[in-house]
């Protein structure tokens, strides 16, 4: 059976059918559900994990669905599931999660790793992660989860004082000379431990600063860099990163940056789901459909970064020429998604030659201005 996961009647969604490939895009407007499915598509991966989480940290929600979903969607989102109506499917099969939730402290392995949109707000003012219970209860349980599990990691023993993070060992010279010009400009993200607190700083320039005077895309990059750090050798019980809005905060040179370190991903084994607001993630997606269709040379796929070659670089490329991509359009007027994978401009369908809405204005000015271009200056 492939991976594949419906919901139906929740929240705005009326029917999301996604047929997932090894890297899977949702785009969409906002307030569309691509969060809502995103967070439903990890508690169906890890209702288990999520229960015995929320308990060890002292939460209950008294065996009530509704209070469960406040603590895991966060406030106010509880009537999004409305009984007997709503409804999950995974791989074919029903997925009760009022049933799940009650029984599911079990101790099965978390399969998912998922980085939040807010994932600015993981961070304190002083550049250190927020532990899980330094939140309140009702914020959404991905932002906390992936808080502490950045907290986690930089406490571990092997986080030293000093470490580069740009010099990544798991990252190869070319892909951090990559994140250094695209993102970093040259500055380095160090842990510095002099002071009472240890805290995350970008050293370089001659300057040492501290999280409140970054930039904001320096904000939005880091906690991300430091998820594909912790994926980076692959962790074995994970098998999908779900990463919303990867290009919060950064340039379109940033974003092919980020990228290529999803190929990455795909090369170490795990699938990927991403939602995306930004033009540049499709113009990469519909490239790659197009370079595998024609059995491109992987030697091509480095040009479009930027990237040297070497015997790393190559098999990346050459992985991600095998790997399957899939697109799929959360349509705000019927509540439904479209699959609209192969991004074909001069598809009939406006959602797919539109790439779900993402290039509809762009085109509308070319129109615009052609029109009057062609019309000549009649005022």
């Amino acid at each position: 059976m492939p991976d594949s996961l419906i919901l139906k009647n929740i929240g705005p969604i009326r029917e999301a059918n996604v047929r997932f490939g090894d890297l899977t895009i949702l785009v969409g407007p906002q307030a569309t559900g691509k969060s809502v499915f995103l967070q439903l598509f990890k508690l169906v991966l890890d209702s288990g994990v999520i229960v015995k989480y929320l308990d060890e940290h002292g939460l209950n929600w008294h065996s009530k669905f509704d209070e469960f979903l406040t603590l895991y969607l966060g406030e106010g989102t509880a009537q999004m599931w409305r009984p007997g109506d709503s409804e999950i499917l995974w791989r074919g099969r029903p997925f009760d999660p009022e049933n799940r939730v009650v029984r599911g402290r079990n101790g099965a392995p978390e399969k998912s790793f998922l980085i939040p949109a807010q994932r600015v707000m993981s961070f304190s003012r002083d550049g250190w992660f927020r532990p899980f219970n330094d939140y309140k209860p009702g914020d959404p349980y991905c932002v906390r989860d992936f808080s502490e599990k950045m907290r986690r990691l930089m406490e571990a023993d092997d986080a030293q004082s000093g470490g580069y993070y740009p010099e990544d060992p798991q990252l190869t010279s070319e892909v951090r000379a990559l994140l250094s010009k695209s993102i970093f400009r040259g500055f380095q993200l160090e842990l510095e431990q002099t002071g009472p607190q240890k805290r995350l700083i970008l050293g370089g320039h001659g300057t040492h600063l501290p999280y409140m005077v970054w930039s904001a895309g320096q904000r939005e990059f880091v906690p991300l860099f430091l998820g594909f750090h912790l994926l980076l050798p692959p962790v074995d019980e994970f098998q999908w990163v779900l990463i919303e809005e990867l290009e919060m905060g950064l340039h379109p040179k940033g974003i092919a940056a980020v990228f290529f370190v999803v190929l990455m991903l795909l090369e170490r084994g795990y699938k990927v789901c991403i939602s995306t607001h930004s033009p540049s993630v499709l113009d990469l997606v519909w490239a790659f459909r197009l370079l595998r269709e024609h059995h491109g040379d992987p030697a091509k796929v480095l040009s479009i970064f930027d990237v040297g070659q070497t015997p790393g670089t190559m098999r990346i490329a050459r992985t991600a020429l095998t790997k399957s991509a899939k697109v799929f359009y959360f349509d705000p007027d019927s509540g439904r998604t479209r699959d609209i994978s192969h991004l074909d401009p001069a598809s009939p369908e406006v959602a797919e030659a539109g790439w779900g809405g993402l290039t509809e204005l762009s085109g509308r000015l070319a129109d615009v201005v052609a029109e009057t271009i062609a019309n000549g200056d009649r005022t």
